[in-house]
């Protein structure tokens, strides 16, 4: 399944809130003008990861270290239901975000609290139910420790 997908998206935990990417407001672009994770399309011969980690460092120009992931698994894709893609949950410790260099890609980037994520109108679709998968297979109980993000 690695080798048949069509991209990777991140949802990112610094500290208790998550990275949410504003997407551009262009009519030609899937979901214009919603919140979004980092991430995108894969290229050719890349893994779910590595697609994964190239979309960050080009949307936010963050490098997330493999033992920050906490979570993987493949859905259908949001554009495209007959196809894969990855969803990934990392988590890094709070003042990470001052690493964030906000690549040419969407109208901005916010941190913001999982309340207000879930509260959000104007969102891909299908992410904050990839997020409560998350929250329910693993995600409360790691989010009330405070020893599981590298430092």
């Amino acid at each position: 399944m690695e080798d048949d997908f069509i991209g990777s998206k991140l949802a990112l935990m610094i500290g208790d809130r998550i990275l949410v990417i504003l997407r551009d407001d262009f009519a030609h672009i899937t979901f214009p003008n919603v919140w979004d994770f980092p991430g995108g399309g894969r290229e050719a011969g890349e893994t779910p990861l590595q697609t994964m980690h190239r979309e960050v460092m080009e949307e936010v120009g963050l490098v997330i270290p493999d033992a920050a992931i906490v979570w993987r698994r493949p859905y259908p894709s949001s554009t495209d239901a007959t196809k894969t893609s990855w969803f990934f949950v990392a988590m890094m410790p709070a003042g990470f975000e001052q690493e964030i260099v906000f690549g040419d890609e969407g109208q901005g980037w916010q941190l913001m609290t999982l309340d207000a994520f879930f509260a959000l109108t104007r969102i891909v679709p299908s992410f904050p139910q990839r997020l409560r998968d998350w929250l329910a297979d693993s995600g409360e109980e790691l989010l009330n420790k405070s020893d599981i993000t590298p430092t």
